[in-house]
């Protein structure tokens, strides 16, 4: 069985190697980019199935790296960010990235983190209900696809699966920690902000589309994709 290779990109070598020897002894192998240009370059020879991706890089920073593979990859990308800033984390989810760590971070968070998105991409990879559709709208999760009127919607990887896992469930009420957890893969280990970040990018895409459906707040509760028909 091939072991499933994780690119760490960080210019800062000592991280790098620290990861690599965590990261081998849970079994993955690693390849590292030390700079933003080389981070693209090795991913696309590499062809990884998780990126952590640092965004102060020389060359390309982290949010260039982050977009350049997202015009031509879905694989998960997890963030890394010394600062821990509402905005860095904010701009890295909308980019696309799947999560983020803050530096300093712990070795066993790193690999919690790791294993989660891995085996959530796992399990949306292998769901049997890949499509749903409703007025004006269709979700197709296979090939990650938003369609509204017909016209295909550019929407993150985390987006769609936030959406069709909402309208999948119609009319049921999430907690914003049920979603952390469900779409996510895991217990999150920040704050809520991340699914409200991700809904108010998705309401700008589908607000006022139609009024047979809604992507509703449940005030004090969470989010429901609520139907009227």
């Amino acid at each position: 069985m091939n072991k499933e290779k994780i690119l760490v990109v960080d210019d800062d070598t000592s991280i790098c190697e620290l990861l690599r020897v965590y990261l081998e002894k849970e079994d993955y192998q690693v390849v590292i980019a030390n700079d933003g240009m080389s981070a693209v370059s090795t991913f696309r020879e590499e062809s990884p199935s998780l990126v952590l991706l640092d965004i102060m890089l020389p060359k390309l920073d982290g949010w260039q790296v982050c977009r350049e593979i997202r015009k031509f990859s879905e694989t998960p990308i997890i963030m890394l960010t010394a600062k821990g800033e509402v905005f860095d984390r904010v701009l890295g989810l909308e980019l696309g990235a799947d999560d983020y760590v803050v530096k300093p971070f712990e070795t066993k968070e790193i690999v919690a983190r790791i294993k989660a998105v891995l085996r959530r991409s796992s399990s949306s990879a292998t769901d049997t209900l890949k499509e749903v559709h409703y007025d004006k709208l269709s979700i197709n999760l296979t090939n990650y696809e938003l369609k509204v009127n017909g016209v295909q919607v550019d929407t993150p990887p985390k987006e769609m699966e936030l959406i069709f896992h909402l309208a999948k469930n119609a009319n049921r009420v999430f907690t914003r920690d049920q979603l952390l957890d469900e779409v996510w893969g895991y217990d999150y280990y920040g704050d809520s902000r991340t699914v409200d970040v991700h809904v108010k990018r998705l309401r700008e895409k589908l607000t006022g589309v139609s009024d047979k459906w809604e992507l509703r707040t449940v005030w004090g509760v969470g989010y429901k994709f609520e139907t009227k028909e």
